[in-house]
């Protein structure tokens, strides 16, 4: 039995995403209203002694993270190594964070209200 937890966080920022075809909409300088969300899972023998995955104040750590280094920026400027598409955030984040969080089984990112990108490994 796996037990899963997950948690959204909101920021806003731009972008502007390379390789596109010559008048691609997100080709030009735009900006969204992202919502990340995490899952963490746990087996019910990997829970802690109060029964949980994992504290949802634990992920405090988190929303700093991403109030400090993606709200109000230009995400070309954060994540230098790629095209900063929904896609590949939810990778970087991901990346970023499973050490931390080992517990951590999936990262989705949203530009829009009606779609996602989920990375799970």
């Amino acid at each position: 039995m796996t037990l899963r937890i997950t948690k959204q966080f909101a920021f806003s920022a731009s972008h502007q995403l390379a390789g596109l075809p010559e008048g691609h909409q997100c080709g030009r300088l735009h900006g969204h209203n992202y919502v990340v969300e995490v899952e963490l899972s746990a087996g019910r023998d990997r829970l802690t002694p109060p029964g949980f995955v994992r504290d949802y104040g634990e992920l405090s750590e988190l929303k700093k993270w991403i109030d400090e280094l993606l709200d109000h920026r230009h995400l070309n400027d954060v994540v230098k190594e790629q095209n900063p598409s929904a896609e590949n955030l939810a990778v970087w984040i991901y990346e970023q964070w499973f050490t931390v969080y080992p517990e951590l089984t999936a990262v989705r990112v949203s530009e829009t209200p009606k779609t996602w990108a989920e990375y799970r490994p």
